[in-house]
């Protein structure tokens, strides 16, 4: 054996080796493979596991999972003339490899192709609606959900026909008003809310002034059934102390006036009371003769 064929076996051996490992490559389930020859797509491979290629073949290698895409917050106008600020993001991933390499190539000039599609599509879906169907304070009013899925059913089919690229979701992160109408708008909120406080007033005194009547028109008619009934008791009370003296007074005159003249005493003298009388006074013969002077 010559010196060159004792070489050549072992480095024939070893290129063989080299071939046969480049002819087998593995993928995962996140991945997607294309296969090229030459620079041009030969198969698309989405099932995980070892497989097999020509060693002169190249494999590129894609990621299947979904991606987020969040543009630059755009100013777009709505359909009565009112200016609003959008920030959304946009879910998506690689559906067809072949048509995504041939037409972009790689992640960032995909989202770059995202963003005309999706900026040209919420534009027209703005522009078609009022800017109480984005923004209300009455759920019923609200058409943005409505509007983006219809979005997102336009962007995936655009996207994936030119790209190979499939839009799972169209979403709104955030809306706002631009700087120059922030104040006036504020305004407006402000004015609409002191309209509904006063409002809510009125009708809050409307109500007690309600409430106060029907409590006032109660107490009247507590009172004067109260009243209705003490009267009638006190009537009923004077006719049975009249009967009562009357009794009396028929059993015996003299000690009944002697009596009631008493209680005369205590009711107009007390410590402090002076009193000037005649002669022939009832009370000055009851004071010094003990008698109220009846014969």
């Amino acid at each position: 054996m010559t010196h060159l064929e004792k070489y050549s076996v072992p480095a024939a051996m070893a290129a063989g080796l080299v071939a046969l490992y480049a002819a087998f490559f593995t993928l995962r389930e996140t991945e997607f493979a294309l296969v090229t020859q030459f620079g041009r797509p030969v198969r698309t491979i989405r099932d995980a596991g070892l497989h097999v290629k020509w060693p002169f073949q190249n494999v590129l290698r894609f990621d299947r999972r979904l991606r987020i895409y969040n543009p630059r917050p755009s100013e777009f106008l709505t359909r009565d003339k009112k200016n609003l600020v959008i920030e959304n993001y946009v879910a998506w991933r690689i559906q067809d490899p072949e048509r995504f390499v041939q037409t972009v190539a790689d992640p960032a000039a995909a989202e770059m192709r995202l963003h005309d599609i999706i900026w040209s599509g919420l534009s027209a879906a703005v522009g078609r609606l009022d800017l109480e169907a984005l923004i209300s304070t009455s759920p019923e009013k609200v058409q943005a959900a409505g509007m983006l899925d219809h979005l997102t059913q336009l962007t995936d089919r655009t996207a994936l026909d030119q790209y190979g690229i499939q839009v799972v979701d169209v979403r709104i992160k955030r809306l706002n008003l631009p700087e120059q109408n922030k104040q006036s708008v504020y305004a407006r909120m402000r004015a609409e809310r002191e309209r509904i406080a006063r409002q809510y007033r009125a009708e809050g005194e409307e109500q007690a002034l309600s409430i106060r009547a029907d409590a006032d028109r109660e107490r009247e008619e507590i009172l004067s059934t109260a009243y209705k009934e003490a009267e009638k008791m006190r009537g009923e009370g004077d006719a049975e102390a009249a009967r009562i003296y009357g009794k009396a007074y028929a059993r015996n005159p003299r000690f009944y006036k002697l009596l009631r003249t008493l209680e005369s005493y205590k009711k107009v003298l007390d410590d402090k009371t002076t009193a000037i009388l005649s002669s022939d006074s009832e009370l000055l013969k009851v004071l010094t003769r003990g008698e109220a002077g009846v014969k």
